[in-house]
């Protein structure tokens, strides 16, 4: 029996973009079927699609997709021999910019919640931004290294996961990933620790 609340590959084949934009149908049909005054054949207003349940499951496909990308080594048989393995540190350079933005919806999905709907949405040009340091701002305990290492995801974010080229006025920043990673010595054990840090704080919240 078909449930819509279920993972359906079989519609994304048919429909790519419908099926991966159907994050709010989907939500609105359990929060009306849960008694909420929302009615699933209504386009979502702004407010709606603010919902911090919407953002955190973004933030956890985002993760589930940086780890896929990460447990995986592709074999580039497409490419020359001698590219592959240029290829492959451009890969891994995906899954660090999908880590970040992970961690960026993860922490205004933080701010909604901590502020409500309401108050995001009248300063939400203040959080119209990639930069992990200043979105973390609000948790405490971060550290000298955990702000290196958001520091060094914010360069993924950025362009170091889409580009190789950050232009001309930014190419100092091709360096600045190199020495935020030497200075620090930030691991990938680091990295995914930090990450549970930043996420562990919804508890917080929430209790």
């Amino acid at each position: 029996m078909f449930n819509p609340m279920l993972p359906d590959r079989a519609s994304f084949a048919q429909d790519p973009g419908g099926y991966s934009r159907s994050a709010w149908l989907r939500w609105a049909m359990l929060a009306a079927a849960n008694g909420a005054a929302v009615d699933p054949a209504q386009p979502p207003t702004s407010d709606d699609l603010k919902s911090p349940i919407l953002w955190m499951a973004q933030a956890e496909a985002m993760t589930q997709a940086a780890i896929v990308l990460i447990s995986n080594e592709p074999a580039f048989g497409n490419m020359p021999v001698e590219i592959r393995g240029i290829c492959d540190t451009q890969y891994c350079a995906v899954a660090l910019m999908l880590v970040g933005y992970s961690l960026e919806v993860c922490l205004k999905a933080m701010v909604i919640l901590g502020g409500g709907v309401g108050a995001y949405s009248e300063t939400e040009n203040k959080y119209q931004h990639h930069d992990l340091q200043k979105l973390a701002e609000f948790i405490d305990g971060l550290d000298e290294k955990d702000m290196a290492i958001l520091e060094l995801l914010t360069h993924f974010v950025y362009w170091a996961g889409r580009y190789p080229d950050p232009g001309r006025k930014g190419i100092d920043k091709h360096e600045k990933i190199f020495e935020l990673s030497e200075k620090n010595q930030i691991s990938g054990h680091d990295l995914f620790q930090l990450a549970a840090k930043v996420m562990g704080h919804v508890r917080k919240l929430v209790d």
